[in-house]
């Protein structure tokens, strides 16, 4: 059984694309969770995780819409094969850092939540910056048109 698929690309970047894709949906719900919390939701956090939700700035939030939207785009083009996804998924990264450079680093969400707080960030981080780079690998070989 052959390792490329048709159009020279390994079955594997069908794969990851579709995976990508999945994660990204999740961020997106995940945002559409957090900028949706509203009256009933948000009274059942404890009150220093809510006066930290409610004390968000906006262009955090802005930097969270562009993280996970962008990532979703990028996603997109990575399964339809565009070498547009690889500076989409650049800025998706660059908003990942930025939101939560301010989350981790400029608000007492540590104090607050606990070390646990890093695992999500580093995680969602980490996948972001595989993306950038299997996408510029991907274009490398020729794989995105």
């Amino acid at each position: 059984m052959s390792e490329e698929s048709t159009g020279g690309t390994p079955r594997s970047f069908l794969i990851i694309g579709i995976v990508a894709l999945l994660w990204n949906l999740m961020g997106v719900m995940s945002y559409m969770m957090q900028v949706g919390m509203i009256g009933d939701m948000m009274a059942t956090l404890p009150e220093a995780q809510r006066a930290l939700y409610e004390s968000m700035p906006a262009w955090v939030t802005g930097a969270f819409a562009i993280a996970v939207f962008g990532g979703l785009a990028a996603s997109v083009g990575l399964v339809l094969k565009k070498a547009w996804c690889v500076p989409v998924f650049l800025i998706s990264l660059v908003a990942i850092i930025v939101q939560f450079g301010y989350w981790l680093f400029a608000t007492d969400s540590i104090a607050i939540m606990g070390n646990e707080v890093f695992f999500m960030p580093a995680l969602i981080t980490a996948i972001a910056v595989f993306l950038v780079w299997y996408s510029r690998d991907a274009k490398a070989r020729g794989w995105l048109s």
